[in-house]
């Protein structure tokens, strides 16, 4: 089980009363940390105001962020979890990550899923649509995004977002195209939607029993557009690692998502914000539990 790191950007409080310079040189020796200790993959939350209120603190935007981390890195993966196919043209997002992977030299990962924070659907302006509009927009943006990275110009009709001989070059680096990640909990359209479209989906703060549980489900979802499960790779946001004590109940939880059938996990280790040695013991307890780090 390969393992992936959200690097700190404030959203869930790590930077209150941080100055921005500060907090943000503080990512960037994250992001650095985590490609040295071999983590697989670092990502960035899309979100633009502090959870669970909305408070006058750092919230990093993170397709900029994620961008200033490529340049940073040399090795590491680079994604969103996940970008919310409401906040952006999807179209705009196709041709972003593309430029992303070209810019990254053939490592970024188009994560995105509906979204679900009202408090900044509503203060950003972009209303709060009820969840079938927001389901819909996230299928046109699967829809958008598969056609936009693929070999032709993109035309595409449909409820919420549209395309019309859209070229979108450079395409990105890699081959067939740029993975896609969907992200969400939802058994019967997201899951469906990433069967239909993503080479991977993430699962949200569910815990070991209720990964295994899914998993069933996961594989009929494949069944039914005749694909085969095992192409599709599943990976879980486990939450915060830290709420768990260091060491061997860490170990024991790492072991239990591999054992329920994840490929990956991602999270944030939420000391490493301010403790310069949370992510290397992380790192230790993810070696003992015999997760995947690169030499």
């Amino acid at each position: 089980m390969r393992v992936g790191i959200i690097v700190p950007q404030g959203w869930t409080g790590e930077y209150d009363g941080w100055e921005p310079t500060r907090a943000w040189a503080r990512t960037v020796a994250v992001a650095h940390e985590a490609e040295v200790l071999g983590f697989d993959s670092i990502w960035l939350f899309d979100h633009v105001q502090t959870e669970p209120e909305p408070t006058d603190e750092i919230t990093f935007e993170a397709f900029v962020g994620l961008s200033a981390l490529a340049a940073e890195t040399a090795r590491v993966r680079l994604g969103h979890l996940v970008l919310c196919a409401g906040y952006r043209n999807p179209a705009l997002v196709a041709k972003m990550i593309a430029t992303l992977d070209v810019v990254s030299g053939g490592r970024a990962e188009l994560g995105i899923g509906a979204g679900w924070k009202r408090d900044e659907y509503t203060a950003y302006g972009w209303g709060f649509p009820p969840i079938g509009e927001r389901m819909a927009a996230l299928e046109d943006a699967l829809e958008i995004a598969t056609r936009m990275l693929g070999p032709d110009r993109a035309t595409y009709v449909g409820p919420t977002a549209r395309v019309e001989d859209a070229i979108n070059v450079p395409r990105g680096l890699q081959h067939p195209r740029v993975p896609i990640l969907v992200g969400g909990n939802g058994p019967n359209r997201t899951w469906r939607l990433a069967a239909r479209y993503a080479d991977e989906l993430n699962l949200d703060w569910l815990s070991p029993r209720e990964v295994a549980e899914a998993r069933p489900v996961i594989d009929s979802r494949c069944d039914e557009v005749g694909r085969s499960p095992r192409t599709l790779r599943l990976s879980v946001n486990i939450g915060r690692p830290q709420s768990e004590p260091e060491g061997q109940p860490r170990v024991d939880l790492l072991r239990a998502y591999a054992d329920a059938g994840a490929d990956r996990v991602m999270t944030l280790v939420r000391a490493c914000a301010s403790d310069e040695g949370a992510l290397e013991r992380f790192a230790d307890d993810c070696v003992r539990a015999g997760c995947e780090l690169e030499a």
